[in-house]
C-alpha cells in the first residue's frame, strides 16, 4: 500500500523541523559583527543559490563579490544617496524612515551584488507573457542563499535601496544587465526575534487567512460557494 500524503518521500522528522526552523528564523539582518566568512562556506552558500529553480532553466543570476574596500565604500555611498531620496518620497514618514537602519554595507563580512545578465530576452520559455520571471527566478536563488546562511549561523540582509543604473556603471556591468540586490552577509551578534521592521512598528506580518483565497479573488478559503446566477 502506498504511503499517504507523500510520506514515503518525506525527510526524517528532524530534517523537516530543520527546514521549517530555517524558514521561520530567517531574518533580513541589518546589524553585523564583522568577522569573516570562510571561502569554503561561501562556496556552499553560492552553490545553494545556484541550485534554485528557474523558469525555462534560464539560471538568470550572477553574483559579484565585492572585495575592494574603496569599491564597497562607493556602493555604500550609492545606498546612502537613495536612502535620502526614499525618505523624501515617503512624505510624512520621512523622519521615521531616517531613524531606521536599512543596510549593513560597511559592517558585513561579505558584500555580494546579485544581477540579471544581458541576453535574457532570448529565453522565451515561460516568459513570453511574463517576462519578469527572470527576476522571480533570481529571487529564488537569493532565498536559497538566505536560508542556507541562516542554517550556517550567518546573517544576511537584502538591500534594494540603490539606483540600478549607477550601481551597474560602478561595477562595469555590460549593457542589458541589471543589478537587483546588494546582499550583506556575515556573522551577527544575535538574530532578531522578529522582523526588524515589525519590531520598529513600521509594519506587521499580515494574517495568512487574509492572503489565501479559494476559486475566486477575495473568496476566503472554506467559504460557502455562492449560488450560480444561471
Amino acid at each position: 500500500m502506498n504511503a499517504p500524503d507523500g510520506a514515503s518521500h518525506a525527510f526524517s522528522l528532524p530534517e523537516r523541523q530543520a527546514v521549517y526552523r530555517a524558514i521561520h528564523e530567517r531574518r533580513d539582518m541589518r546589524h553585523f559583527s564583522g568577522g569573516t566568512v570562510a571561502d569554503d562556506l561561501l562556496q556552499r552558500l553560492l552553490s545553494a543559490a545556484h541550485h534554485a529553480p528557474s523558469v525555462g532553466f534560464m539560471q538568470p543570476w550572477r553574483f559579484l563579490r565585492i572585495r575592494s574596500r574603496p569599491l564597497r565604500e562607493s556602493v555604500h555611498a550609492l545606498v546612502e544617496l537613495e536612502r535620502v531620496l526614499t525618505a523624501q518620497a515617503l512624505g510624512e514618514r520621512e523622519d521615521a524612515f531616517m531613524k531606521l537602519k536599512v543596510q549593513g554595507v560597511l559592517d558585513a563580512a561579505e558584500l555580494l551584488v546579485v544581477a540579471l545578465p544581458p541576453g535574457r530576452e532570448a529565453h522565451v520559455f515561460g516568459r513570453r507573457t511574463l517576462p519578469e520571471m527572470d527576476l522571480a527566478s533570481a529571487a529564488c536563488a537569493i532565498q536559497n542563499l538566505w536560508l542556507a546562511a541562516r542554517a550556517e549561523g550567518l546573517g544576511m540582509g537584502w538591500v534594494s535601496i540603490f539606483c540600478p543604473v549607477k550601481l551597474g556603471e560602478l561595477l562595469n556591468m555590460p549593457e542589458g544587465s541589471k543589478p537587483i540586490a546588494i546582499l550583506c552577509l556575515g556573522p551577527v551578534h544575535a538574530f532578531y526575534d522578529q522582523p526588524m521592521l515589525q519590531a520598529e512598528k513600521w509594519a506587521r506580518r499580515a494574517a495568512l487567512a487574509d492572503m489565501v483565497f479559494e476559486d475566486h479573488w477575495g473568496q476566503p478559503a472554506g467559504a460557502p460557494v455562492p449560488a450560480s446566477d444561471f
